[in-house]
């Protein structure tokens, strides 16, 4: 499409990202956990971020569930050295709670879209993100005229792959971070993974072996001058 009101064509500029997104971070897409079981939920967050050593980011789309997701595993995790803070659960703005959770590497942090698109902790404070399902739009009035006019179903998967690549970037926000994307949602659509960046290592599996690759991703980078956490 051209650009009638401009007197030159408007000139374009790429550049390519500075950080190693192969190799410093990978993306998971846990196999076996069911789709709005809060007992199973909680058990894969509460074991990511044991493996994790803390510094997790978890995001939820729906309040009930990141609530009742938090109540199950907060006491467990606290007794362990891990704290866990909650948006809509702690009676703490939203800024507080990223500073709070920026400040020490072994807090983690439950949120909504909020917290995707306004988070930036870099460094080791935050190396595993754990989305709960693929984030769909919510099918509002708004969101059906505009599905509407700019494709159908191929507009719905440009918001989401958006989405999905936002939450990705929190992990890698400098050339020493490394992190793993987690998403509990089996039938996220390959179509759908293009949205990390090229050469990203995507692998679907079971959530033992994902919590065994995030112990060993992570493990080596809690050992470069962070004490680890206590064990439960």
């Amino acid at each position: 499409v051209g650009a009638p009101h401009l007197l030159r064509p408007p000139v374009r500029f790429q550049a390519e990202s500075p950080f190693d997104y192969a190799a410093r971070a990978e993306v998971l897409v846990v196999t076996d956990v069911k789709r709005g079981d809060i007992p199973a939920l909680s058990n894969a967050y509460g074991r990511l971020i044991e493996a994790a050593g803390g510094g997790t980011l978890g995001l939820f789309t729906a309040i009930r569930r990141l609530r009742g997701v938090h109540a199950r595993i907060a006491d467990r995790l606290a007794r362990a050295g891990l704290p866990l803070m909650a948006q809509h659960v702690d009676p703490i703005d939203t800024g507080t709670l990223v500073d709070i959770f920026r400040d020490d590497p072994h807090a983690s942090l439950l949120g909504t879209d909020a917290l995707r698109d306004g988070v930036d902790v870099p460094g080791h404070s935050l190396r595993l993100v754990v989305m709960e399902g693929v984030p769909w739009p919510k099918p509002t009035v708004l969101h059906a005229a505009r599905r509407l006019a700019g494709g159908g179903s191929a507009y719905d998967d440009r918001i989401v792959r958006a989405r999905m690549a936002q939450a990705f970037g929190r992990l890698i926000r400098s050339a020493d971070d490394r992190g793993v994307f987690v998403l509990l949602s089996a039938a996220t659509p390959s179509r759908l993974l293009d949205a990390f960046p090229p050469g990203v290592p995507i692998a679907r599996v079971p959530l033992d072996e994902a919590i065994a690759r995030v112990a060993s991703r992570l493990s080596s980078h809690a050992a470069l001058g962070h004490e680890a956490a206590p064990a439960p």
